[in-house]
């Protein structure tokens, strides 16, 4: 699905679009719109299915990996091309407003990553560091090719994560962001969708600088005075989708609209992972109301890895027509009856997941315990996602293999080119 011309966008009229969706919506509702929107979407497009049996065994093996490789929100510390704060947190340090403006961009860009040559080494790369603290270079593909793309720049003292240099057709023609996407030497295409890329980068940047000081920092310190401090995950969500049109993953079915969400939230769960403390006992620095960051309340995002590795779990399972479509590589229109079946299929079913999770934890060690009430603060659908998008990559790379439960072939992932996902 295109975006609709977003540079050409006023700032004005997406203001009044903003207050108008801002205002209409419920705040005393806490349950994430994208899980009704999905439940029903789910049941209404009667095309991919959820196998109890398959949620019921993923659950128990899910919960034994998360808790023998010590998969918590701090893992994300751990990935080599990360920027990440200072640790422990220090409120003054200038660095927060950088690493949020990086996590900021790359979510805005975080779409579209599949090749049509996958698997061959003549698809679209990007040349750079195995990682910060490494001489050694490698060529990253996916979604890694993104972040490459932007740290490879920045090592080369372009600002591209500024708001105020992007938005900026002067500071920031458009032929630089073609030099920051550049691909590696043996690549021979392009990254995808590179026009509406820079849609999305003029228009985010636009309205950052217009109303917000021309950061994502100063977009939180928006949103929390807004909240008076107590604002969740949920509510920061719902800020950035009603403030930036390109954030707003949504489409109608059947006459009802469907909110997948995808990259607003994974934007506040990437957040929230950075900035996360060392000890559960000290409070979010960027959620420190009384209910914290409620990430419990965000569900998966919906792209077209995690389907992939759910269908490997026999957590979700394919009518043969689909599945033909899939192993043919049939390209699947966005909104279409295939692509919204999987991807509000995903989100109920990994809500499920966590619910077996859940279930098992306090069977296991009664809801007393003080160690099982840990590991339910830990237990969120955004970790589920992590943990699986991160699976999903080994086994597909043939890095991991899955045993101990059965599973089924790894079918190829859903071809969509959209900036939604």
């Amino acid at each position: 699905m295109a975006l609709a011309n977003p540079v050409h966008t006023s700032f004005e009229e997406i203001s009044e679009k903003s207050e108008a969706l801002w205002t209409a919506q419920d705040k005393t509702d806490s349950r994430n719109p994208v899980i009704d929107s999905s439940e029903f979407a789910y049941r209404a497009t009667e095309l991919v299915h959820i196998n109890d049996d398959g949620v019921k065994q993923a659950a128990r093996h899910i919960r034994q990996k998360l808790l023998v490789e010590s998969y918590t929100p701090r893992t994300w510390r751990t990935h080599p091309l990360h920027i990440c704060p200072a640790d422990p947190y220090n409120p003054d340090d200038p660095l927060n407003k950088s690493v949020l403006d990086w996590i900021f961009l790359i979510s805005s860009l975080n779409f579209s990553f599949w090749s049509e040559k996958e698997g061959r080494p003549d698809r679209y790369g990007v040349e750079w560091l195995s990682g910060w603290d490494s001489r050694e270079k490698k060529v990253w593909t996916g979604y890694w090719s993104l972040v490459a793309s932007l740290n490879r720049a920045l090592e080369e003292d372009i600002p591209i994560t500024d708001p105020q240099f992007y938005s900026s057709e002067t500071l920031c023609p458009d032929s630089l962001i073609e030099y920051v996407f550049r691909a590696a030497q043996q690549s021979t295409e392009s990254i995808p969708l590179l026009r509406e890329r820079i849609s999305v980068m003029r228009e985010v940047g636009f309205i950052l600088c217009s109303s917000h000081g021309g950061s994502f920092k100063g977009f939180l310190d928006d949103f929390q005075r807004q909240h008076d401090g107590q604002g969740t995950c949920l509510d920061l969500v719902e800020m950035v989708i009603a403030t930036f049109p390109s954030f707003r993953d949504e489409v109608f079915y059947e006459g009802r609209k469907v909110c997948l969400w995808k990259r607003a939230q994974i934007l506040v769960a990437e957040t929230w992972a950075a900035f996360y403390p060392a000890s559960t006992d000290e409070p979010h620095p960027l959620f420190p109301g009384p209910q914290g960051p409620l990430i419990g309340q965000l569900t998966m995002f919906a792209d077209y890895r995690v389907p992939q590795i759910l269908h490997h779990l026999y957590i979700l399972t394919y009518p043969t027509l689909l599945l033909g479509k899939l192993t043919s590589l049939t390209p699947l229109s966005p909104g279409s009856r295939e692509e919204l079946s999987l991807r509000s299929a995903s989100i109920v079913a990994v809500e499920r997941v966590r619910e077996q999770i859940l279930k098992l934890i306090q069977e296991e060690e009664g809801d007393n315990s003080s160690h099982a009430a840990a590991q339910k603060g830990f237990v969120s659908s955004v970790l589920i996602d992590f943990y699986l998008w991160d699976l999903a990559k080994k086994v597909e790379g043939g890095e991991e293999k899955i045993e101990g439960i059965e599973t089924a072939e790894m079918v190829p992932i859903h071809r969509t080119r959209s900036i939604w996902y």
